[in-house]
């Protein structure tokens, strides 16, 4: 079959004169051409699969916090706004809640963002151990070997290495404060007096001067321990009245010891440091907690200077949670969710 010399024609002219013809031809390809992609992606690539809660990235801590002066709830960042301006801060935690460690690298971030000369202090870390983290932070040592030497928390790649990092990228000192535990281990099996049998560098490691005064710190620190379960070492016959007095009053005496040298060791970070610097020290609430144990020593040596205690708590429901009762625990309070416990082990 032949067509028509003038059909032949009039066809050509159509497709390469008459422009609207050709555009709508253009556009019904790309369509149709899309359709075809789209389809082909959703039969060669499965839908993902629900992932589980622990798959989850962390992004954000479910939180309130509470300004003890003001008697109301607020924010995050306004908790931040108003402890800038101290010159220490104490960041009381509670040392196996996630939630917590994760606010504690936050806040040191957000005082970073207003005030960029930052000394960061930790109970975590022993004086003995403080040259190894220098040379870490001085990049004189790897981090392999930085962790072999400077006897770390268990959590510690968890819990406190964001902060470390942070202060590490920011060529900020990290001051390890604490005194050596097998010192404070021996203070509690025979008091304060085995100071004195110390030579004269392992008594550096320790403050200078110690308190250990029975006041509302001892109280607290009594009502904590409870009966000391009653017996000696090992298996050995119940302890009497006077014993267990005894052996209370050895472990106040090493918890005052590390009181008195995370305090010290605050009071000469806050001096070294150039001017208008602020020490964030991460520790354990109790010591913190009332402006109690670590906190007093602190604001002791530091006449005249602005401290500032944050004390976070974990509780199961934070719309319940109640800051009015606990005001006097500190400046601020900040509430964590508590994590969930453990599912019981298979047997």
């Amino acid at each position: 079959m032949t067509t028509h010399p003038k059909v032949a024609r009039f066809i050509v002219h159509v497709l390469f004169n008459y422009k609207p013809f050709i555009l709508f031809m253009k556009r019904t390809f790309v369509v149709l051409s899309l359709l075809a992609s789209i389809a082909q992606a959703q039969t060669a690539v499965p839908a993902p699969a629900t992932p589980g809660i622990d798959a989850i990235p962390a992004s954000y801590v479910p939180h309130r916090v509470y300004d003890t002066r003001n008697k109301r709830f607020t924010d995050f960042e306004t908790m931040l706004s108003e402890i800038v301006y101290s010159d220490v801060v104490f960041l009381g935690e509670q040392h196996d809640d996630p939630g917590t460690h994760r606010l504690e690298a936050a806040t040191l971030e957000g005082l970073t963002r207003r005030r960029g000369n930052i000394v960061l202090a930790l109970e975590m870390f022993e004086r003995d151990v403080q040259k190894p983290l220098d040379f870490y932070l001085a990049g004189r040592m790897s981090e392999a070997d930085f962790l072999k030497n400077a006897r770390p928390w268990p959590r510690y790649m968890t819990d406190y290495r964001p902060m470390v990092e942070f202060a590490k990228w920011y060529k900020w000192p990290v001051i390890a404060g604490n005194i050596p535990r097998r010192d404070a281990s021996a203070v509690a099996r025979a008091s304060l007096t085995m100071l004195d049998t110390l030579n004269a560098t392992e008594r550096a490691w320790i403050a200078k001067d110690l308190a250990c005064p029975h006041d509302a710190y001892f109280d607290r620190f009594k009502e904590t321990m409870g009966d000391m379960s009653g017996h000696g070492p090992g298996s050995g016959p119940a302890l009497s009245d006077s014993a267990k007095a005894a052996q209370l009053d050895r472990i106040y005496q090493s918890q005052c010891s590390k009181d008195e040298t995370m305090g010290e060791s605050i009071a000469r970070a806050f001096a070294a440091a150039p001017p208008r610097a602020l020490v964030l020290h991460v520790n354990g609430s109790f010591h913190s907690d009332y402006r109690q144990g670590t906190a007093a020593r602190a604001q002791s040596r530091l006449k005249n200077k602005v401290v500032s205690v944050v004390s976070f708590m974990p509780v199961e429901d934070l719309d319940k949670a109640d800051g009015k009762k606990d005001r006097s625990i500190g400046d601020y309070i900040v509430f964590t969710l508590k994590p969930p416990a453990p599912a019981p082990a298979k047997p």
